[in-house]
């Protein structure tokens, strides 16, 4: 039993039990931790941008092999097979659609004719405003304190801007970690949160235990905002890589993720047309020069160094601000009922009450006696 304000819009929109969302991590958000979060009342979302279709198909019944409560699948909008994944979560009967950046209208419209939700991240009042206006679901307002790409309005501002400017369940993202921020956020307005670095740090999550090893031991000012990976403001961990990146030349630079990108290509069995016409789809969604896009399709292989394979010297570390403060690897499932203890004894220090689950127990010991 919790607080009856911790049943959000999102609970009921979504069918979960929490509202607490597990965000589509690039080569993390994988069929058992996205399985992991649902079964716990959460929303466990799978991460397809670095999947082929096959190995999204069999993610998505490895899922639901794991659970039967709801999930969502993370899509970029840029993607030249993007009809055909879209038909896929429909067949699947997948709940949500995820995007990291904006969907085509076109897109919403698809997934909304099969039945899917449809829940963007913008970093801005007005994309807000522009995703709503198209009939997404639900949105997810990430602030500058968020991993991987982000902008630069801090969440403190970004959040109650979002959440007075459209009609929708919004999620808030950017330094959560606990049941306060659970609180802080649905004070601002918002239905919940939608944590990344939180979950990557977890039993459940498959980041390789060496890895996960050094962002427990970054500091809060051991990240970085920057461009040098794919050209777009993106929130890592500061290694020697980063600061190398940092300084190389643009010419060398371009050089490099060229070839990154090729790499990418061919362990994703990618064909040599279908790269090209995903790298002009990308250009045109995004105003990209082509030294950008270059950069742009380097970086799965950065996380993917890091991430699969183990090896952040040579890879990336895409990290919210909140690293800092996280110091342990609990299970999901032990993560979700804390955040939900700890927004419960929030809430009753906020109104001066008991945190129900106290409240419940003295009531169950009184009705022994």
């Amino acid at each position: 039993m919790t607080h009856a304000a911790l049943h959000t819009r999102i609970c009921d929109l979504f069918g979960i039990e929490v509202p607490i969302i597990q965000t589509g991590m690039g080569w993390v958000s994988g069929a058992r931790l996205t399985a992991a979060t649902s079964s716990a009342g959460g929303l466990g979302i799978l991460a397809s941008a670095t999947m082929t279709m096959p190995e999204l198909e069999k993610a998505i019944a490895e899922v639901k092999s794991r659970t039967q409560k709801p999930f969502g699948v993370n899509l970029r909008g840029d993607q030249d097979d993007i009809d055909a994944r879209i038909s896929l979560l429909v067949a699947s009967g997948v709940k949500v659609a995820s995007f990291a950046g904006a969907p085509s209208e076109k897109a919403i419209q698809k997934l909304k004719a099969g039945g899917v939700l449809t829940m963007p991240t913008v970093g801005a009042k007005k994309h807000a405003v522009k995703m709503a206006k198209w009939g997404v679901d639900a949105l997810i307002a990430q602030g500058h304190e968020g991993g991987g790409h982000t902008g630069p309005i801090p969440t403190t501002l970004l959040l109650p801007e979002v959440c007075g400017a459209v009609n929708l369940p919004v999620l808030g993202a950017g330094g959560f970690y606990d049941g306060r921020g659970l609180v802080a956020a649905l004070a601002y307005g918002a239905a919940g949160i939608a944590m990344g670095t939180r979950f990557l740090l977890t039993k459940e999550s498959t980041v390789p235990d060496a890895v996960k090893k050094l962002y427990l031991e970054t500091q809060v000012t051991g990240t970085v905002v920057t461009t040098s990976i794919d050209g777009v403001p993106q929130r890592v961990i500061r290694t020697a890589l980063i600061e190398r990146l940092e300084r190389a030349s643009a010419l060398m630079s371009l050089l490099g993720a060229a070839r990154q990108a090729w790499d990418f290509r061919a362990i994703t069995k990618t064909g040599p047309l279908e790269f090209l016409r995903e790298g002009l789809a990308m250009r045109k969604a995004g105003d990209l020069s082509w030294s950008q896009l270059a950069m742009a399709a380097r970086a799965p292989m950065f996380t993917r160094a890091s991430m699969v394979e183990g090896r952040p010297e040579v890879g990336i570390l895409p990290t919210g601000q909140n690293v800092g403060v996280i110091d342990e690897l609990p299970t999901v499932a032990e993560l979700l009922a804390r955040i939900v203890k700890e927004a419960d004894q929030t809430l009753a220090r906020l109104t001066g009450s008991k945190p129900i689950a106290t409240a419940a127990a003295e009531k169950l010991r009184e009705a022994d006696r």
